[in-house]
């Protein structure tokens, strides 16, 4: 029989085992089947045509995760009785106000740490101080996108005609070439690509499409088209205010390898490249290469132009659903993908796709959420633009609201955090001595620009509680001494 001492430890680490798994599982939920649940949609994703374009619909969404306070009222454990020491915020202050006085992190840093079970500011300095976020801009872009449209909403690709008769010749020319001029008495039937504004397309993506396309046209009895592409979903400059620049594609509503004109669009996106002035064009040529390579014979080359209103569709791909998107663009900070959400977020409020009504239309998502967006400019959603602000008590305020057990449909927020010293922007961070306690414990997005660092995530305080954080600098002198600043900062905050 185990001695009352005994007992009374090992019933205390069982309660504190099950609190710690259960803030992990709420962390990194929602879970469906042992899997997280956006890496099984990703992976049911993966054959992109045909399905269910789950537009207007919620159908399966993600189940809340288990929450902390729960295993314990079950336990009969007030969760209070774990709560951080009265004193954590001076423990703060005299923590992190020494090192927010670093002049690697500019004149007047910015910071916010915040209790996520309480939604109590812990540490605040200068926090409602609107400044350039960077990339840590994706936060909100993230939670704005999954509120609007649902974590399993997927973006159509898809190829229509108007054209009902028979086009063409009765056999495919067995050498795929164009035919420019076009044979006497044929007439090539008109099909369409409509750019749906998937950011992830790619050209495996296009091969499915070209194939079903192929398919449908055969089964018409069709061997000869002209092809047309439709990027009229979108509006506005297509280019960013940065101008040409390798960070980000123009924007289109359709583009295949986000316009990489390297090699990186075989891998996974992310990170700078050259990119094609028109991608949206290129696009179309590898749809009509494909068609080609099918037995189709195409009659000169595409050319943008609108689809007609009663076109029938003759083949479609979705992207992975938006909790994956998610996820990638945070892991990655990928800017192609970031604009493309606040775009469909602007559709689903019936905006224009543009960058200001896309700018509108995350703002007033964010207000329903009632989360504080007084002095926020959210002029793109990739945090591009020098011109967009955000204060970190919202940073902190988005993260806390993504991990409430009542919104489950904003959790890959936190999954598609980066974790510190092993993924994404953060797998090369966190090495130096007095930042390695934060290497693997922590989670969060980065920010840069030039003279501007962020850093926004989440990590397991003292006490066993889930902090939100974030910080914001400019005028930082250079950016590696920043960023090693703000990995110090955040790993302070290592229970």
């Amino acid at each position: 029989m185990l001695e009352p001492k005994v007992w009374q430890l090992t019933a205390g680490s069982a309660v504190l085992g099950l609190v710690l798994a259960a803030g992990a599982v709420a962390l990194a939920g929602p879970w469906d089947s042992g899997q997280r649940k956006a890496e099984r949609d990703w992976a049911a994703a993966q054959d992109r045509t045909g399905g269910a374009h789950h537009d207007g619909e919620r159908v399966r969404m993600p189940a809340p995760a288990p929450s902390a306070a729960g295993v314990l009222a079950e336990l009969g454990v007030s969760a209070t009785s774990l709560s951080a020491p009265a004193d954590l915020p001076a423990d703060l202050t005299s923590a992190l106000g020494p090192l927010l006085e670093s002049p690697d992190l500019g004149p007047a840093p910015s910071a916010s740490v915040v209790d996520v079970a309480t939604g109590e500011q812990l540490f605040g300095r200068r926090a409602d101080r609107p400044m350039a976020p960077a990339s840590t801009i994706k936060i909100a872009t993230a939670v704005a996108a999954l509120s609007a449209l649902g974590p399993d909403h997927r973006i159509p690709t898809t190829v229509v005609t108007a054209d009902s008769g028979k086009g063409g010749d009765d056999k495919p020319d067995a050498s795929g070439a164009d035919d420019k001029a076009g044979d006497k008495g044929e007439n090539p039937t008109e099909i369409t690509l409509v750019g749906g504004g998937d950011a992830t397309l790619d050209r495996g993506d296009l091969r499915h499409l070209a194939t079903d396309t192929a398919r449908a046209l055969r089964d018409r009895g069709v061997h000869r088209v002209t092809v047309r592409f439709d990027v009229s979903l979108y509006s506005g400059p297509r280019e960013h205010p940065i101008g040409p620049n390798d960070n980000i594609a123009p924007v289109t509503a359709l583009m295949a390898g986000q316009g990489r004109l390297d090699d990186s669009a075989a891998d996974t996106f992310g990170g700078p490249a050259p990119r094609s002035g028109d991608p949206a064009g290129d696009a179309a040529d590898v749809f009509a290469d494909l068609l080609r390579e099918r037995g189709l014979k195409t009659s000169g080359a595409p050319a943008a132009a609108r689809a007609p209103e009663d076109a029938d569709r003759l083949a479609v791909t979705y992207s992975r659903p938006v909790s994956a998107l998610v996820e990638r663009m945070l892991t990655n900070s990928d800017n192609d993908i970031a604009e493309s959400l606040v775009r469909q977020t602007a559709i689903e409020a019936g905006r224009p796709a543009s960058f200001a009504g896309a700018q509108q239309a995350v703002q007033a998502e964010l207000k329903k959420l009632k989360l504080p967006v007084d002095g926020a400019l959210l002029r793109d959603g990739s945090g591009l633009n020098r011109h967009d602000r955000l204060t970190s008590g919202l940073l902190t305020a988005l993260l806390a609201r993504a991990a409430d057990p009542e919104r489950p449909e904003l959790r890959p927020v936190l999954t598609g955090l980066p974790v510190a010293g092993f993924s994404g922007t953060l797998q090369g961070r966190y090495t130096d001595a007095d930042a390695t306690t934060g290497s693997g414990l922590i989670r969060a997005k980065t920010g840069t620009l030039t003279g501007v660092n962020s850093l926004a995530g989440t990590v397991v305080g003292p006490g066993g509680r889930l902090l939100a954080f974030a910080f914001l600098a400019e005028e930082a002198p250079a950016p590696d001494t920043a960023q090693r600043a703000l990995d110090h900062l955040s790993a302070e905050l290592v229970s």
